[in-house]
């Protein structure tokens, strides 16, 4: 474990530890990434956490939640056996997880031998885990990797003039999501995706990766995050690559825009899609802005949440709202949370969101570019807003069942 989380989960268990005794307390497990190369997408999805619940407090009817965490290092086996030590040692009623793409598939599985109690994601985004087979307790309020680069693949095609593209990414479901979106709508405008590499997650030698990289494509898109997104970037500029750069939705918030020495620079023009921007006029993301900026010291967060953070945010809001819809009702199997969770619909801070009857996020996803305030500073500028972004990308539900399911070479570069 990386410095600093050992600290955060001292500085959690402080902060969130109940202090009226006397009251019924409603347990929740929450689980991030503090481990391994997303320590610090973890870190920061803590601070989305917890930032929620200084806007919302902890009090549902005559009851106190309480919050154990739990940390995990982005693999499977890790998520759940985080999950299962909350639920048999700690005895947590409620779950909040996980944050990666692995994960959540596991967790999603794992939910399903424990139908009992209740899973609400906390920022993972690969598709299969909502679906293909999606677990009747388990509930995802953030959009997955494919929905959050819609708007991508025909803004590169026919503002940016891209017809040829190569892609990096990390070799995980996540990543695979991601890929998918932009090569749909991408190859569906006219273009090509000439050239895929992956790498394992914690790679930090990219020479053979960057050798690798066609000369005769308009731009590279980068499916990587944290650790890797930093090292890829360091190399790239060391070896003079000059590409023009596409980013997924981990490569282009704050958890790399933020982060130390001048690779990042290269990311200035990049034009990505996520579940959020930056520089959004939108009140809702402004008031959540200064929420988070005011929830830490300008040294222990980042200039602007990053989009864990905020999925961390919403999760958390769309659980204690439903909690309080039911008055903290655990009863019967937690019948009547899990029914108001389905149903609600919550005013998250990066748009308004609801659920599919796979209990799957509909959301607004944001196409954007990485632009320097002036002042050294980066931060991904709004370029178009999409509004009812569901699970099969706008794709008639056959159709869209036939592409098939996320994977190195899926979805083929054509037009479907």
């Amino acid at each position: 474990m990386l410095k600093g989380s050992v600290g955060l989960i001292a500085l959690g268990s402080l902060l969130l530890s109940g202090t009226a005794f006397a009251q019924e307390k409603i347990k929740v497990g929450v689980t991030a990434t503090l481990e391994g190369t997303y320590t610090v997408l973890g870190e920061d999805g803590i601070r989305g956490f917890q930032t929620a619940l200084n806007v919302l407090g902890k009090k549902v009817g005559d009851k106190e939640l309480e919050f154990v965490i739990a940390s995990t290092d982005a693999t499977p086996d890790s998520a759940v056996r985080a999950v299962r030590k909350l639920i048999e040692q700690d005895k947590v009623q409620i779950l909040l997880s996980p944050l990666s793409g692995d994960e959540g598939i596991a967790v999603k599985n794992f939910a399903k031998t424990k139908p009992d109690l209740t899973f609400v994601n906390a920022a993972s985004g690969a598709q299969e885990t909502t679906y293909v087979d999606p677990a009747p307790n388990f509930f995802r309020y953030n959009m997955d990797g494919a929905q959050w680069q819609v708007g991508l693949g025909k803004y590169a095609y026919d503002t940016k003039g891209y017809r040829k593209i190569a892609t990096v990414g990390e070799d995980y479901s996540f990543i695979y999501t991601q890929v998918f979106g932009l090569v749909l709508e991408f190859c569906g405008a006219g273009g090509q995706v000439t050239n895929r590499q992956w790498v394992p997650l914690g790679t930090k030698d990219f020479a053979s990766v960057i050798a690798a990289l066609p000369d005769d494509v308009d731009a590279i898109y980068l499916g990587l995050g944290g650790a890797d997104a930093v090292n890829f970037l360091n190399q790239y500029q060391q070896a003079g690559g000059k590409a023009h750069l596409m980013g997924g939705s981990i490569m282009i918030d704050q958890t790399i825009l933020s982060s130390k020495g001048s690779a990042k620079n290269a990311l200035v023009g990049t034009i990505a899609a996520s579940g959020q921007a930056d520089t959004w006029e939108d009140p809702g993301w402004q008031k959540f802005v200064k929420a988070y900026q005011d929830s830490f010291p300008e040294n222990k967060r980042f200039p602007s949440p990053s989009l864990l953070a905020t999925n961390y945010y919403g999760s958390t809001m769309a659980l204690i709202q439903a909690l309080r819809q039911v008055n903290g009702d655990l009863s019967n199997n937690q019948a009547k949370l899990k029914e108001a969770l389905a149903k609600i619909e919550i005013d998250a801070p990066n748009g308004k969101i609801k659920l599919d009857s796979n209990r799957q996020a509909i959301g607004t996803n944001f196409v954007t570019e990485v632009v320097d305030d002036g002042k050294g500073a980066l931060f991904s500028k709004v370029v178009k807003v999409i509004p009812n972004v569901n699970q099969t990308l706008g794709y008639d539900p056959a159709v869209f069942a036939k592409i098939g399911l996320p994977s190195r070479t899926v979805p083929e570069c054509k037009k479907y």
